[in-house]
């Protein structure tokens, strides 16, 4: 029985000793990112009012982490049922004396018979922390930006089905046909919105979309890929698009940068129509506007002529249009914008609107804001590969030293 303590605490001692040799190469190549390392799998706070999505994945994340500690827990078990617990099934013939096989000389493969073990050991240790995905912040500076806080408030009523391009027909009317895709005003404004943003380097860009009621799609934001992506999404009828609420549009913009460090924040508002719906008045809102120290910028799409407007397809596929008339207010739109320090503009056409954005950049001043550069490095592959080499090592040594009759 002394033995086979001492056969244990020699086990034991060896995964450890195995286990911190084999952390040497990673610590010694990320020793700094180790001290601040994050484990992704790593449940973490969920906050007070978190979204189903954010439970969901938390509860995921939970489960991940139980399963590792479930996995690290069960290592001390595998270890003992490959070293002491393996003589219970070595099979046994009864001799009547061993005292000639006692004091018989031993092979010096004798007290490797443990290494598998503890050579697995230390290997599902370290794949099980590389499961738990450690990651270190590479590169966290602060760089100091030049730019502008700007919100981009895209009207989504349903005047924005109106075709922004030339007529069908010279008398184009009810029942008129087309046989290509005509972009309506929603289309136009989108792709000239991406490019907009795309063209960006050091704005922070948000997006409100409104109809009826307000939405912010995204606050004030240095990632341009995902106003990319949010902008390119956009389709009419996701909210009520019998109105136009100009009023808690631009109030909801100015919310946004309310707090905002920047010395120069605008308000680019994009609508085709005539402010009938909201809480909060164009006039108040613009008064809200000037007290922040925000200047709102319009364009308004369309001059008020009559547009045609898809209202169907016919029995060979091709889209019906018929014209309708949907009315602007430019005069309230040039109040706003004088009020507030900003600038009206009219696009009837792409390239108006593209015009009327680039004028728009070239009245802002430019003002400095910091913004952290920062990329995570996943740092489970330097923990991996030492489990790969342990689990290599441990079919070495059972193919050349270790073996068991029968």
């Amino acid at each position: 029985m002394r033995a086979r303590w001492i056969r244990g605490a020699l086990v034991a001692l060896g995964t450890l000793a195995t286990l911190a040799l084999a952390l040497v190469a990673p610590v010694l190549a990320r020793g700094d990112a180790w001290r601040s390392a994050k484990w992704a799998t790593w449940p973490g706070p969920l906050g007070d009012h978190p979204s189903t999505a954010d439970a969901l994945a938390w509860v995921m994340r939970a489960g991940w982490c139980l399963a590792l500690v479930a996995a690290l827990l069960a290592v001390p078990y595998i270890v003992y049922r490959m070293t002491l617990g393996a003589d219970a099934r070595v099979p046994r013939l009864g001799v009547p004396t061993i005292a000639p096989l006692v004091l018989g000389p031993r092979g010096w493969r004798t007290p490797l018979r443990d290494l598998p073990g503890v050579l697995r050991g230390a290997a599902l240790v370290l794949a099980a922390l590389a499961l738990g995905r450690p990651q270190s912040v590479l590169r966290g500076e602060m760089q100091e930006e030049r730019g502008i806080d700007i919100v981009i408030v895209l009207d989504l009523s349903g005047s924005m089905s109106a075709v922004m391009d030339a007529p069908v027909s010279a008398g184009g009317g009810a029942g008129a046909h087309g046989s290509r895709h005509r972009p309506t005003r929603i289309d136009v404004a989108k792709d000239v919105l991406v490019e907009f943003v795309r063209r960006r380097k050091t704005d922070r860009i948000g997006v409100v979309v409104f109809a009826k009621q307000a939405f912010v799609l995204s606050p004030p934001t240095l990632d341009y890929a995902l106003i990319t992506q949010l902008v390119s999404k956009i389709e009419l009828g996701v909210i009520d698009s019998s109105k136009t609420a100009i009023g808690d549009a631009v109030g909801t913009a100015v919310a946004r940068v309310r707090r905002s460090d920047a010395r120069s924040k605008a308000v680019v508002l994009l609508t085709d129509g005539d402010s009938n719906e909201g809480v909060v008045s164009p006039e108040y809102a613009a008064h809200l506007a000037q007290k922040e120290g925000v200047r709102i910028y319009t364009v308004q799409i369309g001059n008020g002529d009559d547009v045609d407007v898809q209202t169907g397809t016919d029995l060979f596929g091709q889209p019906v249009y018929q014209r309708q008339h949907f009315p602007v207010n430019p005069e309230l739109l040039r109040k706003i914008s004088h009020e507030t320090g900003g600038e009206a503009f009219i696009a009837t056409d792409k390239s108006g609107l593209e015009q009327s954005m680039h004028a728009i950049l070239d009245h802002l001043e430019k003002t400095k804001f910091e913004a952290q550069a920062a990329t995570m490095e996943d740092l489970f592959p330097l923990l991996l590969l030492p489990a790969a080499v342990l689990v290599a090592l441990e079919a070495l040594v059972r193919l050349a030293l270790v073996r068991r009759f029968p």
